[in-house]
C-alpha cells in the first residue's frame, strides 16, 4: 500500500501542515488555512494512501520552510510528489522560475507558457497550486494589484515583505 506521511510544526507565521509521499513533498497547508480544508484536500488526493506521521520529507521541509520564513533561505531543494493537470503543471513550472523577491502577473505567466488569454486559467492554477511557498505562487500578481491568495490577503503580503518584494 502506498504510504502518505503528514506533519505539522510551528514558525514565527504560525502552524504548517505538510504531508509527502515516497516520491516528495505533495502538500503544504500554511498558517491561516482551516484544518479541515486540509484534511479535505488528503482525502480527495490521496484516497488509498496509508497514513503514517514525520518521514524524512517532512522533515527536510520543516527545516527549509522555517528558513524560509525566517529569511535565510531563497531557494527550495525538495522533491515534490505534485498533483496537478498538465496545464496546471506547466503554469506551476513557470511560478518556480520567478526569483525570490521578484513577482510576474497572471497575464505574463499565461503569455510566457504560450497561452496568452488564460490568464484566469494561470489564477485557478495557482490558487489550486497544493505547495504554496516551495512553489511561490505568492509571488504572482493581478496586472490592478496583488491579486488572491489561498492562505489570504495577509499571509501574501508577509510574504512579500520577507522577500523585499512590497
Amino acid at each position: 500500500m502506498k504510504k502518505l506521511f503528514l506533519h505539522s510544526f510551528h514558525t514565527k507565521f504560525g502552524t504548517i501542515h505538510t504531508a509527502a509521499t515516497e516520491k516528495g513533498l505533495a502538500l503544504i497547508s500554511l498558517p491561516g488555512e482551516s484544518g479541515k480544508l486540509f484534511e479535505g484536500k488528503i482525502e480527495k488526493l490521496f484516497p488509498d494512501y496509508e497514513i503514517h506521521f514525520r518521514g524524512n520529507i517532512n522533515k527536510q521541509a520543516q527545516k527549509q520552510l522555517v528558513a524560509y520564513l525566517d529569511g535565510q533561505l531563497k531557494k527550495f531543494t525538495l522533491k515534490l510528489d505534485i498533483q496537478a493537470s498538465s496545464f496546471q503543471r506547466k503554469v506551476l513550472k513557470r511560478v518556480t522560475k520567478i526569483p525570490y523577491g521578484k513577482t510576474m502577473t497572471y497575464g505574463k505567466i499565461a503569455r510566457a507558457i504560450g497561452h496568452p488569454k488564460a490568464y484566469r486559467a494561470v489564477g485557478t492554477a495557482n490558487a489550486r497550486n497544493n505547495l504554496p511557498i516551495v512553489i511561490p505562487c505568492h509571488r504572482v500578481i493581478a496586472s490592478s494589484g496583488l491579486g488572491g491568495y489561498g492562505a489570504g490577503l495577509e499571509m501574501k503580503k508577509k510574504l512579500l515583505r520577507l522577500e523585499g518584494a512590497l
